[in-house]
């Protein structure tokens, strides 16, 4: 089992307290200065509302009924004092409150990327792009809320609460006791209410996450959607998908609300109960009337924040359920990781060496059987063969993105596993089919590999590439920016700026896969002779379909279901008249014939 799904299984039967012990472990504790300044101003708020009820005693008592007009002025100013302080401290709590979310969010948001991007490559194979974006916004502000809502609940509402029941009992401790007694029948819905709305939350978050990968994928592919007519499709898809995460938020909200009616009904009877009882010691003369309404003004203004707080178990498990999501990535552990005692790769020569190589990608599945493969010092190796064979999972293993499941891989002699991985891969340049440029400055692209690279190397490497020329000819030259994922430059301009940061990078070992394949005939001259270039002294593992590429390549291996099948030259694997000598004539044959259906459609247009 993936370490992966063992921590999720392990996670979803974290209790509630060990989650919020975590929780405030790992993000509370650092905020515990703010968070006590906080408390002080809850604590004000809530001394400011029991104030607020005891002032009705002597505007009832003194005022109404013994109309003594000296206290009016001194009463009236005191209630606009206890709204100041309260109205300042509220201020103070909201701030300090924002200030402590808001860096959790932040905190989160940073280990979640800091874990990413040391995070095996098999698990972004496994995970969705869009559910791992969920991860960083919607279950990071849904824990940014259980952090400084609850805190504030638990602080400013559970104070309050305390504050007037505690003044109530004061005044009338038989009629306090009546009044509330009802409530405690309200803790049976309240936890359940509680598991329910962390199942569905936990639902939601993962329907917003498919929503964000079809959201990426439609305007990724617009193109392609609107070529092969799709647009219907894919608005369903979407339209489907937020349908589904709106019935769970119905469903969401109607957990939550059936505490309302609850609450109301019992709220309801406890001042019913006051106004009769209570009422009828006012009419007996055994409580003057300023008692009494100060009483039932506790009651009243008690009611909102016991109200909430019957809430907070509901809010807190939708937050504890994105805490479930947040902490499976935080607790995935890599597999590719550095040996004990790791040492730092030296690099004298660069040949690469596979000894009896097995590779799985699950526990079923061979990718690679027992390879023996060779590139010496500066030498140029194929891998060619039908899509499938194993071609790409050789490069792979390389820089290890993924580890051999038996044998070993050499470089210079050094097992790649007994050497640090970012000694290995500062060795090792890759140029792919599908080349990853940043919404950044062609500048910055290509010293993406060295980021301490002088301009003049840059300018040195792009002209080598031959993109020098077509930079020139842009806005902002080197300053340009290429958009989201290079989409402002076309895609040999595009594979020219990465050969360019290849080449600032100057790594001793270069994996080239299918590095020219999608491009047109014109665009292939350029990025070919700029590869020819980047070639030169380096130990290069290459992979093509046009075999017309690779026949100047020292070896060819050629791969079937992967094992390697033959090896050899290119004038000796035609000679031997196998797999690769049927696969080269097939391909030059069709080759010919596209020569030939192009240069018959040019005489077509001559003689018209």
């Amino acid at each position: 089992m993936s370490s992966k799904k063992s921590n999720k299984m392990a996670l979803g039967e974290a209790s509630t307290r060990f989650l919020i012990k975590r929780l405030f472990r790992d993000y509370v504790s650092s905020q515990i200065v703010k968070i006590a300044l906080a408390l002080i101003a809850m604590a004000l708020v809530a001394g400011s509302t029991v104030m607020l009820a005891k002032q009705m005693e002597p505007i009832i008592n003194d005022i109404f009924l013994n109309r003594n007009d000296e206290l009016l002025l001194p009463i009236a100013m005191g209630v606009v004092g206890i709204f100041l302080v309260k109205g300042l401290a509220t201020y103070a709590q909201s701030m300090l409150m924002q200030h402590v979310g808001l860096e959790i969010i932040a905190t989160i948001q940073t280990q979640l990327f800091t874990k990413l991007m040391r995070t095996d490559l098999a698990y972004f194979h496994e995970e969705s792009s869009g559910n791992l974006v969920s991860r960083f916004t919607n279950d990071a502000n849904m824990l940014k809320g259980v952090v400084s809502n609850t805190l504030t609940s638990i602080g400013k509402d559970s104070l309050t609460a305390i504050g007037l029941i505690g003044m109530m009992f004061y005044q009338d401790w038989f009629l306090a006791t009546i009044a509330f007694a009802a409530f405690p029948t309200a803790i049976l819905p309240i936890a359940k209410t509680g598991r329910r709305i962390r199942k569905v939350s936990t639902n939601t978050q993962e329907s917003l996450g498919l929503l964000t990968t079809r959201l990426d994928e439609a305007f990724q592919g617009i193109r392609h959607v609107k070529a092969y007519n799709m647009e219907d499709h894919e608005t369903k898809r979407v339209s489907d998908t937020v349908y589904k995460v709106l019935h769970l938020n119905l469903k969401s909200a109607r957990t939550s609300s059936i505490l309302s009616p609850i609450m109301e009904t019992l709220g309801g009877i406890a001042i019913a109960i006051v106004i009769v009882y209570g009422g009828n010691e006012v009419i007996q003369g055994t409580k003057d009337p300023g008692s009494f309404f100060a009483f039932i003004t506790a009651l009243l203004l008690a009611y909102e924040p016991i109200k909430k707080l019957s809430k907070l178990n509901a809010s807190m498990q939708a937050g504890l359920a994105a805490a479930h999501r947040v902490y499976s990535v935080l607790d995935s552990e890599p597999t590719i990781t550095d040996a004990h005692n790791a040492k730092t790769l030296k690099v004298t020569r660069g040949e690469v060496r596979f000894e009896q190589v097995n590779f799985n990608y699950d526990d079923e599945t061979p990718a690679l059987e027992k390879i023996d493969l060779t590139a010496k010092a500066s030498q140029t190796i194929a891998l060619v063969g039908a899509s499938g064979a194993g071609k790409t999972s050789i490069l792979n293993l390389i820089p290890r993105f993924y580890d051999v499941t038996d044998g070993r891989i050499t470089l210079d002699g050094q097992d790649i596993r007994e050497v640090t991985l970012s000694s290995l891969r500062q060795s090792i340049s890759l140029v792919s089919q599908e080349i990853q440029l940043f919404d950044d400055t062609i500048l910055a692209n290509i010293a993406y590999g060295k980021p301490d690279a002088s301009e003049e190397e840059i300018i040195t490497a792009a002209q080598n590439a031959h993109a020098h020329e077509f930079i020139q000819t842009l806005p902002d030259g080197y300053n340009t920016l290429v958009g989201p994922r290079g989409s402002r430059l076309s895609g040999g301009q595009r594979q020219r700026v990465a050969i360019a940061r290849a080449m600032v990078k100057d790594a001793p070992v270069l994996l080239l896969d299918e590095a020219t394949s999608a491009l047109d005939t014109e665009s292939e001259r350029h990025v070919q002779t700029a590869l020819n270039t980047l070639m030169k002294g380096r130990t290069t593992l290459v992979i093509a379909h046009r075999l017309s590429t690779v026949i100047d390549a020292d070896v060819i291996y050629v791969m079937d279901r992967g094992r390697i099948i033959e090896q050899g030259s290119h004038p000796e694997l035609v000679e031997k008249g196998g797999t690769y000598a049927k696969l080269y004539a097939l391909q030059f044959a069709e080759e010919a014939q596209a020569v030939n259906i192009d240069m018959s459609g040019s005489e077509v247009s001559v003689t018209n």
